[in-house]
């Protein structure tokens, strides 16, 4: 058989398949919806009521696309504003001295870590004792490149406490340049 018949036929029998798929699943869901109904009130798409469907359905498809890429853009926008705002990025190669603190309620633990390039360099942690503030916090020297990324992530189930006074804080500087 031609190749110019046999992809016409494969492509017929995909769509009757497909249209015999999507007719068995409506009338599974007319059945759940309509159990009461007998099977003379109950109908089935003829293929042309289908084909009446499609342009809505179309419409539809294009609308949720649109609305995926809309829900993608205002996530990347999302990521790169955190990237900018708790990252911090080496201008130059040297030697920086970073201190991580954490204020919280000792009724909860807390737990801070402060990572270089996704590799955890030290952490502050505070174990829940007592219905009272406490503070801890933690320093290191760290040799970086430039554009290496030093930031702070709470720890799982631990939280942290601050308001305008600064309790809680990620500060950092540069030694010397190397």
């Amino acid at each position: 058989m031609s190749c110019t018949i046999l992809y016409p036929l494969l492509l017929l029998l995909f769509s009757c398949a497909c249209l015999s798929e999507v007719q068995q699943e409506e009338n599974e869901v007319q059945a759940e919806g309509t159990e009461h109904l007998n099977e003379e009130e109950s109908a089935v798409l003829t293929s042309g009521e289908f084909q009446h469907f499609l342009p809505g359905i179309y419409a539809e498809l294009a609308e949720l696309r649109s609305t995926m890429r809309s829900l993608k853009y205002r996530l990347e926008v999302a990521e790169e504003q955190l990237r900018k705002k708790g990252i911090f990025t080496a201008p130059v190669k040297g030697v920086y001295f970073f201190t991580i603190t954490g204020h919280n309620r000792s009724s909860r633990a807390m737990g801070l870590r402060l990572f270089k390039n996704g590799q955890q360099m030290i952490t502050v942690y505070n174990h829940p004792l007592s219905d009272r503030y406490d503070t801890g916090s933690n320093s290191i020297s760290l040799t970086l490149e430039k554009a290496d990324h030093v930031y702070v992530r709470l720890r799982e189930n631990t939280w942290v406490f601050d308001n305008v006074n600064d309790h809680t804080s990620f500060v950092g500087h540069l030694l010397y340049s190397l």
